[in-house]
């Protein structure tokens, strides 16, 4: 009994989004982004490494499956340099960096902006006093 009590889900090993022009997507989160391409399984799929956790860009299987995707929320360590990069990349910045809060050790600061299929995503940075 003690295994099922036990048991808990916590690690991620990836996370899909959803894509309409998968050849556009994949652009967008290669140079724009700077992501590490893994792999495509053309005309449907394409894998990007994020850190260890991988992340499916797709084309919705059926109706019901497109829809925007969850906000990823990418860890910065500079947000004001990323969101200059990302800027200078052509990424349009929907929200500037801003404070969220003080989290005792850290300030908590967040930006958002939107990839080339519309998905809203975000950065996040966990600023040292």
């Amino acid at each position: 009994m003690t295994e099922t009590t036990d048991f808990g889900l916590s690690r991620i090993g990836q996370i899909a989004v959803n894509a309409h022009d998968l050849e556009r997507a994949v652009n967008f989160y290669r140079n724009q982004l700077g992501m590490k391409h893994l792999f495509s399984v053309p005309p449907q799929m394409a894998f990007f490494d994020c850190d260890g956790l991988r992340l499916m860009l797709s084309l919705p299987d059926k109706p019901e499956f497109d829809h925007p995707s969850s906000i990823l929320y990418f860890k910065v360590d500079n947000i004001q340099q990323a969101t200059q990069i990302l800027t200078e990349r052509g990424v349009h910045i929907e929200e500037q960096p801003i404070f969220v809060a003080n989290m005792g050790s850290y300030d908590l600061w967040l930006a958002s902006f939107r990839d080339s299929e519309n998905n809203l995503l975000a950065l996040m940075s966990e600023v040292a006093h």
